[in-house]
């Protein structure tokens, strides 16, 4: 029923009206049936028609599923970029929902410090509206966050409390967190009761992004020839999806697995994968664990620059983001809700610290993400 839902969505023949009020909703059922596919373009289309019909009230929870695109999808910077610009949206509109998507970047980032700062203030609204979703959402984002830090008794605290109640397609998520952090805290029988949940809910999409995320949660509480079989099923599943983090991060599990097999040489090739994605990510901690692997298999991780728009401000790179994909000044201006003068004050400095002379050169300096395209 409910991917009969998504399709009448995916479609594209419904009315403004009807797009509005609920595509941003039937992006999350994407997540709940797991298909990438649908997620990403009902999350492009959203936001399309939310800037096209000017409905700024709707442009904050149409950013937050973009938002959850790009972090699947890995692209932590951009994912930044649009929390800033959904709070620029909020101050033009005077609208102020709760902006659920800052604690859940700032999780995947491994940014504790920033988490805790929007997390307590997002956690007093929840409680105070009685607000499933939001602590979802918050507790899913902690669960990421403390596997991350490899914290995982912390972790499974907020898995727990996030899979409490059903909230569609956040469950999903979190579900696969408290596999892991269950494991990783000795807990065997609370991961095998998560496992029967989210197996229950795999098997019946029977996606890659499900299938794949089932094999990596089995290979957690598997042993020999078993879970190999399964590290490389979650491996090959997950590479054919746009779910890049959970690619990463299934390359490290399969890594670590390795190492405490003692087969080292094979270790370091998916360790080393997983280091260079979650570096390139801007996934902090989950890139330091994969780096501490390598240490241990007696092969130096190499450090990595920063990334180029982790030199530039948020301001800053969302001006060069939108240059980039072909937006004039004013343009810039209107969408983000800043002057055009201030846009060109913006974009001259971004050239400066980029060292270019043109726009045509940000397509060089500053490439776009996999799934960019599709968010204009």
């Amino acid at each position: 029923m409910l991917r009969r839902a998504m399709h009448a969505f995916t479609a594209g023949d419904l009315p403004d009206e009807e797009v509005l009020r609920w595509m941003w909703i039937a992006g999350y059922v994407a997540v709940d049936v797991w298909d990438d596919e649908a997620l990403v373009l009902l999350a492009s289309r959203c936001l399309h028609h939310a800037w096209e019909s000017g409905a700024l009230t709707v442009l904050p929870l149409v950013l937050g599923l973009r938002i959850l695109v790009h972090v699947l999808a890995g692209e932590l910077a951009a994912a930044a970029e649009l929390v800033e610009e959904q709070r620029q949206a909020d101050e033009v509109t005077g609208h102020h929902p709760p902006r659920y998507a800052a604690p859940v970047v700032a999780g995947w980032r491994g940014r504790e410090a920033e988490f805790t700062d929007v997390a307590e203030t997002l956690t007093r609204d929840t409680m105070a509206r009685d607000e499933r979703v939001g602590n979802t959402v918050i507790q899913w984002s902690r669960a990421v966050l403390y596997n991350g830090l490899g914290r995982h008794p912390e972790a499974l605290w907020a898995a727990e409390r996030a899979c409490d109640q059903e909230s569609v397609g956040l469950v999903n998520l979190a579900l696969a967190e408290l596999v892991l952090a269950a494991v990783r805290s000795g807990q065997v029988e609370r991961a095998a009761e998560a496992l029967a949940r989210l197996s229950a809910k795999t098997q019946a999409s029977g996606t890659e992004w499900a299938l794949g995320v089932e094999a990596g949660a089995r290979a957690l509480l598997s042993e020999g020839e078993a879970a190999e079989r399964l590290h490389l099923e979650a491996i090959d599943r997950l590479g054919r999806t746009r779910i890049r983090a959970a690619l990463a991060r299934a390359h490290l599990h399969y890594g670590e697995w390795l190492r405490r097999e003692r087969r080292r040489e094979e270790a370091r090739g998916h360790l080393r994968t997983a280091f260079e994605m979650l570096t390139a990510m801007g996934a902090a901690a989950f890139a330091q664990r994969a780096q501490r692997e390598l240490i241990a298999t007696g092969e130096h991780a190499p450090r990595r620059q920063a990334e180029t728009r982790e030199r530039l401000t948020a301001q800053e790179a969302q001006v060069a983001r939108l240059a980039r994909d072909g937006l004039s000044n004013p343009e810039i201006g209107a969408r983000l809700f800043i002057s055009r003068r201030t846009a060109e004050y913006h974009l001259h400095k971004v050239f400066a610290k980029l060292q270019i002379t043109s726009r045509s050169e940000l397509r060089l300096a500053l490439p776009a993400e996999p799934s960019a395209a599709l968010a204009r």
